[in-house]
């Protein structure tokens, strides 16, 4: 079973990505933060990270950097979840590692739809 990181500091969204990940037979740890996701994944490996931006103490993007330095997540699939739509963000996104940046509200069909295309 894949085991898949849900990041969002809002709990009604973690509860709704995580309820649509585990429905499509995934494996969910859920994180509050990037920093709270950031030492999650120091502790184990992930088939997928599905990330936020927006967040306090660490934002979907810093995460992307910062998982990317560990060898453990150089090709792991991270995606990022976002209400954020600007070439900019997904720009700054790309450049940072992420490999896909999905909008808000999400579509749970579409969503695992993507995930199944880029996970392992």
């Amino acid at each position: 079973m894949h085991s898949i990181l849900a990041v969002d500091d809002s709990a009604s969204m973690r509860q709704m990505v995580s309820f649509t990940l585990k429905s499509a037979g995934y494996n969910v740890v859920e994180a509050v933060d990037g920093q709270d996701a950031f030492e999650k994944a120091g502790s184990r490996g992930f088939d997928l990270v599905l990330t936020d931006q927006n967040m306090p103490r660490m934002d979907g993007i810093s995460l992307t950097k910062k998982l990317r330095e560990n060898p453990q997540f150089k090709a792991t699939p991270i995606l990022i979840l976002t209400t954020e739509s600007s070439d900019q963000m997904k720009q700054a996104g790309r450049a940072a590692g992420a490999t896909g940046w999905l909008v808000k509200p999400f579509d749970p069909s579409k969503l695992i739809e993507v995930i199944q295309k880029v996970i392992r």
